[in-house]
């Protein structure tokens, strides 16, 4: 078996593995699934119209991007992919890039108001269209990059949810949710995805976010593996072992009880190698 097969295999894996655990998809669903021109959702675009021809259950993929107004924004070469890929796409066109700019002082981050624009248009669109959920490109290394984000920076333990049910009630999904970066980005450059650049956000080298990201990236290169057990931690949560007082009394907690050594808590310096 070719290495090309087999990572897809192991991303089909992953995404369809995903899909099952958190009940994204359902009989007649009609999806509406977030390109942005970037690895991710080029990848998160193909597997799922992969699974669409083989799951049994039926349901419709509609393709949609946003075109910004960023400056020399490749559209074309989006519209172009699609439309020889034989996807049903629309382009939507909102200029948020000048709102960004004027609202955001220079030299400050812009991906908190981008990404709530263009949150704010997906959803909006989404009704419009008549789809039932959506899907965004977010990865493993996302997940655990906004685990770590929330910790440092914003005193809270959170990542990114696999399934969102907004205020407005849109439901929102993340198929990636398993998939390891290293692996969507070696599938997109096996594909030959038209990788479209972002130049607003991504051309700001200062993000927390990318400082974490390399911070992952080194873990991982000293202790291979690491970036699975934290995915692992996420799905093993020890509420009891934490401070949070609301959720104490809402667990109906006054002390937290012995954990015994065969419940899987790792004594310090000690590192579990799990699958993912």
């Amino acid at each position: 078996m070719d290495a090309g097969h087999t990572l897809e295999r192991r991303l089909t894996r992953s995404l369809s593995r995903a899909i099952m655990d958190f009940q994204m998809l359902a009989d007649g669903d009609r999806v509406m699934v977030c390109v942005s021109g970037g690895k991710d959702s080029y990848t998160m675009l193909h597997l799922l119209r992969d699974l669409q021809r083989r799951a049994p259950i039926r349901f419709e993929l509609k393709v949609v991007n946003i075109d910004q107004g960023h400056p020399g924004y490749p559209a074309d070469r989006l519209r172009n992919y699609m439309r020889a890929e034989n996807y049903d796409f629309t382009m939507i066109e909102e200029d948020t890039y000048s709102i960004v700019t004027d609202k955001i002082p220079e030299g400050k981050t812009f991906c908190s108001l981008c990404s709530r624009l263009r949150r704010g248009i997906l959803y909006r669109v989404a009704k419009e269209f008549g789809c039932t959920k959506i899907a965004l490109g977010h990865h493993r290394d996302d997940i655990l990059q906004t685990l770590l984000l929330n910790l440092f920076f914003a005193g809270q333990l959170g990542a990114m949810p696999p399934k969102l049910i907004a205020q407005d009630g849109n439901v929102v999904i993340r198929p990636l949710a398993y998939c390891a970066e290293e692996d969507v980005a070696a599938f997109a450059r096996e594909k030959e995805f038209p990788i479209l650049p972002c130049d607003l956000c991504g051309s700001q080298d200062n993000l927390q976010r990318k400082i974490v990201g390399t911070m992952l990236n080194d873990l991982e290169e000293k202790h291979p593996g690491i970036k699975g057990v934290m995915l692992a931690a996420t799905q093993n949560v020890r509420a009891s072992q934490l401070l949070d007082k609301d959720l104490w009394r809402s667990l109906g907690l006054e002390a937290a009880r012995e954990v015994e050594a065969e419940a899987g808590l790792v004594s310090p310096g000690r590192l579990v190698r799990l699958s993912t």
